[in-house]
């Protein structure tokens, strides 16, 4: 069985945090341990801070991958003036260069997905066309949930810069649909050729 840490948990929060508030943890530990315990103790009491170095060194590591605010604008801009077909070929092309088999949906009757993602006889639907909109709302995602019932596939995947309605973010989040924006966009693309800019 697969573990998988629980969203709200400490450790999880930690992650998504800056990694020195972890380090200040362990520091923190260290400390309550030097004034409290006798000093042949002392680093029993400090290996409880260790979880937290283990969690700032992860932290650090995932901070570290994270695109910038420039390279995300860059990729913003760059993604905005592409035409449908040349920025599904892009998507393609750099999920192929994660490891996926990627199939496109075209001249098909069936609107709710634009790609299947197959990795390991996982499939991950993808609605991307609508990519530029500034608000995207329920019923593209009720589409596109249709299709992944009727296809089988584990989840959705929805690409968009702009927000999705209040309406479509719960429908989202009650049916496993992961939101995928400018950030996530902007590590996807690194290393690809954007309107002949090879960012990396």
């Amino acid at each position: 069985m697969k573990f998988r840490m629980a969203e709200r948990s400490l450790f999880a929060v930690l992650l998504r945090s800056s990694w020195w508030i972890s380090l200040a943890l362990a520091a923190g530990f260290a400390l309550v341990a030097r004034l409290v315990l006798p000093a042949d103790l002392f680093w029993f009491g400090a290996m409880g801070g260790l979880p937290f170095v283990v969690i700032a060194v992860m932290a650090a590591r995932r901070q570290l991958r994270e695109p910038g605010a420039a390279l995300v604008q860059r990729t913003l801009d760059a993604v905005r003036a592409m035409a449908w077909r040349e920025f599904a070929a892009v998507l393609q092309t750099a999920w192929q260069r994660e490891g996926f088999d990627v199939d496109r949906f075209q001249g098909t009757s069936d609107p709710g997905a634009d790609l299947a993602l197959t990795k390991a006889g996982v499939t991950t639907l993808v609605l991307a066309r609508r990519w530029k909109a500034a608000n995207l709302g329920v019923e593209p995602l009720r589409e596109l949930k249709a299709a992944i019932d009727k296809a089988g596939a584990r989840d959705g995947l929805v690409v968009v810069l702009g927000e999705l309605t209040p309406q479509a973010a719960r429908f989202a989040a009650e049916n496993g649909i992961r939101l995928y924006g400018a950030p996530e966009l902007a590590k996807l693309l690194q290393g690809t050729r954007l309107n002949g800019s090879a960012r990396g």
